[in-house]
């Protein structure tokens, strides 16, 4: 396990690996001291970064397609159960799910009409950005 600050330090570690690992999960950790920990090995919660299928997630396709070409076991619509496979999602070519109960699950919002995008983003905006 190594520690990070942040995300972000933690994903750039994991891109720039030599080799890149095939499985990388990050976890947020409260002790000793907030920050961010990267294992190879998923556990509950662990935010996947890295794993099977993950270089084919990008453009536009099918739930089913990710669901076929991708570890990913589930797609959830945040709030409104599972995804139907013939939406689109918009991947925005970043795509983390979790794991949880033994499944990678990546929740999604509508986006247009009959398309999806992941619930998380790449340079989400911070809370309170407006003040």
């Amino acid at each position: 396990m190594t520690s990070f600050p942040d995300v972000a330090a933690a994903e750039h570690w994991i891109a720039t690996g030599d080799p890149v690992p095939a499985a990388a999960y990050t976890l947020l950790a409260r002790s000793p001291s907030p920050h961010v920990a990267v294992v190879t090995e998923p556990s509950e919660g662990a935010r996947a970064v890295r794993y099977p299928g993950v270089d084919a997630l990008t453009g536009s396709l099918p739930v089913s397609e990710v669901l076929s070409v991708s570890a990913i076991g589930r797609v959830e619509i945040l709030g409104g159960g599972e995804a139907d496979p013939s939406l689109i999602l918009d991947t925005g070519d970043f795509v983390r799910p979790l794991w949880r109960a033994g499944t990678l699950v990546l929740t999604v919002m509508p986006a247009a009409v009959g398309h999806l995008v992941p619930f998380e983003t790449r340079n989400p905006t911070p809370c309170c950005a407006a003040h």
